[in-house]
């Protein structure tokens, strides 16, 4: 049973130096699909220090949604595509909205895509593996074809994961959204060159992320990125409390603390990852073309 606490978002951090990047949210998710409410949840993040943000798709009315926000405010960015668990929604018709979406101005990555193997045997509307593959495979394809960052989701399925991108040949930037893996799949990462990002789970105390924990504590740090997948995986002590990027400078300062060097350091490193991942410095800024 959840308490009224579980409902009390947390508090506001403190900015870290320079600023840090949310390099994975879900805007619409944490219920700013309104542009006054959008406000809110940037100037909040703006507050902490957060200076900017990937939001990314799960469905196609998200990547739009996205695409949209991203062009509005310079502290947005999307990605687009869709969360494997949607595999089935990719016909013909949304091949192509994709594709159009993914040349959008600031739309900065496809994704998220790839196989989540926790889903199958919980929900009955969930692709099969089968299905999420063949979606994947053809996200690694649009990432190649508009050289674009690939972020990837992998729940449950790393092994498979790795298959899929060696089959298919991974496109030279690579993303392990909300990293969760081991030491093992860490040194995959680093051997390849791409670039793990950590979320609230790399922060949680419980056994099951102790592996994790390790693994973060190995990453080489011009690899690492620091996310917040809000409205999700809010990070420890705050751990089912309700998400926003403005949380994200909790996890570097936890994530810090386990990698045994400054806060600071670490907010300026993911933050140069992100912009040279993303190819943020790049962008135009947002003229507000983008129809909703």
């Amino acid at each position: 049973m959840s308490s009224s606490k579980d409902r009390v978002p947390p508090p506001v951090p403190e900015p870290l130096g320079p600023g840090v990047i949310d390099a994975h949210t879900h805007l619409d998710a944490c219920g700013a699909r309104e542009p006054a409410v959008l406000a809110q949840v940037l100037d909040r993040a703006t507050a902490a220090g957060v200076t900017a943000m990937v939001t990314t798709a799960d469905d196609l009315d998200s990547a739009r949604w996205a695409a949209w926000a991203a062009d509005g405010d310079p502290r947005v960015f999307a990605a687009v595509g869709l969360h494997p668990t949607r595999s089935n929604d990719l016909t013909d018709d949304a091949r192509a909205a994709l594709s159009e979406l993914a040349a959008r101005p600031r739309v900065v990555a496809v994704g998220e895509s790839g196989l989540d193997d926790y889903w199958t045997s919980r929900r009955e509307d969930c692709a099969p593996l089968d299905v999420q593959r063949e979606a994947f495979a053809w996200h690694i394809d649009l990432a190649k074809r508009t050289g674009l960052p690939l972020v990837v989701h992998d729940r449950d399925a790393h092994d498979a994961i790795l298959d899929v991108l060696r089959a298919e040949g991974a496109p030279p930037v690579t993303v392990f959204h909300c990293f969760s893996g081991g030491p093992e799949l860490a040194r995959v990462c680093a051997d390849e060159g791409w670039y793990a990002s950590l979320s609230g789970t790399a922060t949680f105390r419980n056994a099951n992320a102790a592996e994790l924990r390790r693994a973060a504590q190995w990453m080489p740090a011009d690899l690492v990125l620091v996310e917040t997948d809000a409205p999700f995986l809010t990070p420890h002590p705050y751990r089912g409390r309700p998400n926003e990027p403005y949380v994200v400078p909790h996890t570097v300062r936890d994530l810090a603390e386990l990698r045994d060097e400054p806060a600071e350091r670490l907010a300026a490193t993911s933050a140069e990852n992100a912009r040279r991942a993303f190819g943020l410095a790049e962008q135009p800024q947002p003229s507000r073309s983008v129809d909703r």
